[in-house]
């Protein structure tokens, strides 16, 4: 067993403080990680505050993993020792169901292991992620990253990267297509850079005034503040695709009625109450909504390496891990541009 510094939660709603633990012996397909970064990411916040419920304390959060490999199984492949690798939301699956087959891992039928607050394959033992100094995870769920981009802006790739990059491939977003993005924090700054990148004239919509220029910076041709309806309409009927990222409740209706016929609207933020919904926006231009959860295990490597041919990072505010608990509440209050990133060498 490898002896394991990191931050939990002891309890929900706690703040988060030193923890001691174990990770399992090296088996034959698995990859040891000394992490020396890791994202902090908003579902993180509302799984230690137990606010999606089914939470399991102490809870090691964190699933944006990125550092050096430190060892491996005799039976792994595709790493080495000295190699960089990440971990994303995923640790497991059954990889035998039709999803799996498929490269779907995240929508794995008998469902995957979460990278923490999950239980591991035999049903009991708890998975701690990233909050921590290290990580022994089975080849299958580790990524190859490059050397080329700066290792801490990576680390968000692994969940808002990937989040943003699965539902622009699927829809097939391509050169000259008008693409909405609906908020502008973690996940809405990494969708205007990919999109971007695939071509698309890009459209952020926010309610803030303060993120002209930043939406600008980041690759938006064009900003829409949403309170303003006069400019929405300016945009009625025009829209490809739209991205939405916003996980407080909003009126989703407003979007649709943007979209072009066909158009698609996909959601990746996670509001805590149901939306209501207008049937008439999507039956008169045969539009879709939809939803997309992260990205499978070959998908989310692509997205490593078109970020890497595209020099795509996540904007970044490095903290050390005593600041964890001023992290969630500044988040909580969209004081950050656009994630927090802990330096792992804070633990030591």
């Amino acid at each position: 067993m490898f002896k394991t510094k990191g931050f939990a939660a002891p309890a929900p709603k706690a703040p988060l403080a030193p923890f001691q633990f174990e990770r399992r012996e090296l088996r034959d397909n698995d990859v040891h990680i000394e992490i020396q970064y890791c994202g902090v990411c908003h579902s993180d916040v509302h799984q230690v505050r137990d606010e999606w419920g089914h939470g399991a304390f102490p809870m090691v959060p964190g699933h944006e993993i990125v550092g050096k490999v430190l060892a491996v199984g005799p039976k792994v492949k595709k790493f080495k020792v000295g190699d960089l690798a990440g971990v994303g939301c995923m640790v497991d699956s059954c990889l035998e169901c039709r999803s799996c087959k498929e490269g779907l891992e995240q929508y794995c039928e008998n469902g995957f292991v979460g990278t923490y607050n999950s239980k591991e394959k035999d049903g009991k033992t708890p998975t701690y992620g990233g909050y921590s100094d290290s990580i022994v995870t089975r080849e299958e769920f580790c990524l190859k990253i490059s050397p080329k981009l700066n290792l801490a802006a990576v680390a968000p790739l692994l969940c808002a990267g990937i989040t943003t990059y699965s539902p622009l491939r699927h829809w097939k977003v391509s050169k000259g297509q008008k693409v909405g993005v609906v908020g502008l924090g973690g996940l809405g700054h990494m969708a205007v850079k990919l999109a971007n990148a695939m071509g698309a004239n890009v459209v952020v919509f926010t309610t803030s005034a303060s993120k002209v220029e930043d939406a600008k910076r980041l690759g938006a041709h064009e900003v829409v503040i949403s309170k303003n309806l006069e400019q929405m309409k300016t945009h009625a009927n025009s829209f490809d695709f739209i991205i939405d990222t916003v996980s407080a409740p909003h009126d989703y209706n407003l979007y649709i009625s943007l979209l072009h016929r066909d158009g698609n609207m996909v959601l990746v933020g996670l509001p805590d109450k149901p939306p209501e919904l207008y049937a008439g926006n999507l039956i008169m231009g045969r539009r879709k909504l939809g939803g997309s959860l992260i990205g499978g295990i070959a998908e989310t490597q692509e997205m490593l390496d078109f970020c890497a041919e595209h020099n795509i990072v996540s904007d970044i505010e490095m903290i050390p891990i005593q600041k964890i608990n001023e992290a969630y509440e500044r988040m909580i209050k969209s004081d950050v541009k656009y994630r927090f990133v802990i330096d792992m060498k804070s633990l030591a």
